[in-house]
């Protein structure tokens, strides 16, 4: 093979200038200046490097979790999308095969029994990547699908509104005369207003925002000041609608966060503040401003209201992609009682688990006893008379 595998070993600048500047479909939100906003230890790392000779080649973003006792390879639970990165001079079908077929090698020696990778969506790849698709399905990869509502900005003239739906254009139309002023957010406090214009929003779902507010300064003044912008839409002095936008490239606006207060819907706030970015993000020379995904529960439930509000902006959709496998577990042989008290006890409480498994056939109670430890699994049966041991 000409390719080979390693876990990433601390290099930043060289994992930063690769996603960056090297790689066909990497972003700013898989970079270790981003990844590292999180507080130290909160994830476990297992980002991977896979190099031709000393040159990085492609890298995944990733940390180990634990989903319902499964040791899973997760790239990445800190960040929107990751997936595999790659660059162009490995962009041909022999390279990418082997390139899964040492993944795929890699992770079953690491003993991870899931692989869940959200891929970087193609509106926001420099080149397309469509190949990365095919091969996890040839490698056995299941698909799932989130909707993504984009606007492609030179469809709008001089009047934007001619593109809207005749109830989103009447809706701004309205909003126009409301005293709403819509302006970029610089300062703390003003960031701060709109985080509780956030949380506020959230609660109606019972859900919460993925940042904290001290998170949020830390991305927008310590890390990415040129690419992590606010914006928000006053009545007077009170802010009653707001985002938070990031740029991606050169030419592309991405709403992180949008949010309104309930107590303000009558004046469409929303309405105007979509306006208003559409118009900025013209004004800046994007060629794109997505609005992020309609959908729920990783894209089985699609909220119809929430399309037709963004389609009514002139918006059109592409497909996030996910993909998720299980691993094939190799099972150990059976052991014997003595065998499996000796090996329990000398693990840790880290790494041992028991599941227990009772089934009865005919007249006769058998029981299944699978142990989890360090990765591997062990069974033992024994009948309805046995006493069964505690570790």
């Amino acid at each position: 093979m000409s390719l080979t595998i390693e876990r990433y070993g601390g290099n930043e600048s060289e994992w930063d200038k690769f996603m960056l500047d090297e790689s066909m479909n990497g972003t700013f939100l898989q970079t270790r200046k981003f990844i590292n906003y999180h507080a130290k230890g909160k994830f476990k790392d297992c980002s991977l490097c896979i190099r031709k000779g000393q040159e990085l080649m492609a890298a995944v973003l990733a940390c180990e979790v634990d989903d319902d006792g499964t040791k899973t390879f997760f790239a990445h639970k800190g960040t929107t999308f990751g997936g595999i990165t790659i660059s162009r001079k490995i962009y041909t079908a022999s390279l990418i095969d082997e390139l899964f077929t040492l993944l795929d090698d890699f992770l079953k020696s690491e003993n991870f029994g899931k692989v869940y990778l959200k891929l970087v969506p193609v509106v926001f790849q420099r080149e397309n990547t469509d190949m990365i698709d095919y091969f996890l399905y040839k490698y056995g990869y299941m698909c799932r699908g989130e909707l993504n509502c984009y606007i492609t900005l030179s469809n709008y003239g001089d009047d934007i509104a001619l593109q809207f739906s005749t109830n989103n254009r009447r809706n701004y139309r309205y909003s126009l005369n409301k005293g709403l002023a819509f302006r970029e957010l610089n300062e703390h406090k003003d960031i701060s207003s709109f985080y509780e214009v956030l949380q506020k929003n959230l609660k109606k779902f019972n859900a919460l925002s993925v940042h904290s507010l001290d998170e949020l300064y830390d991305l927008k003044y310590n890390r990415f000041n040129d690419r992590i912008k606010f914006y928000g839409v006053y009545l007077g002095e009170k802010l009653v609608a707001g985002s938070m936008v990031f740029l991606f490239g050169n030419d592309i606006y991405h709403t992180q966060y949008l949010a309104s207060d309930k107590d303000y819907l009558k004046l469409f706030p929303m309405d105007f503040l979509i306006a208003n970015l559409i118009l900025t993000a013209i004004h800046d020379n994007m060629r794109l401003l997505t609005l992020g995904i309609c959908t729920e529960d990783q894209g089985r439930y699609l909220n119809f209201g929430l399309s037709r509000f963004k389609e009514g902006f002139g918006a059109t959709f592409c497909v996030n992609r996910s993909y998720e496998k299980l691993q094939e577990i190799s099972v150990e042989q059976p052991m014997t009682e003595p065998e499996l008290i000796a090996k329990m006890r000398t693990a840790n409480s880290e790494q041992r688990t028991a599941l227990i498994l009772f089934s009865k056939f005919t007249d006769i109670n058998l029981s299944l006893m699978i142990y989890v430890i360090q990765g591997k699994y062990f069974f033992m049966l024994w009948g309805a008379g046995n006493v069964r041991k505690n570790f």
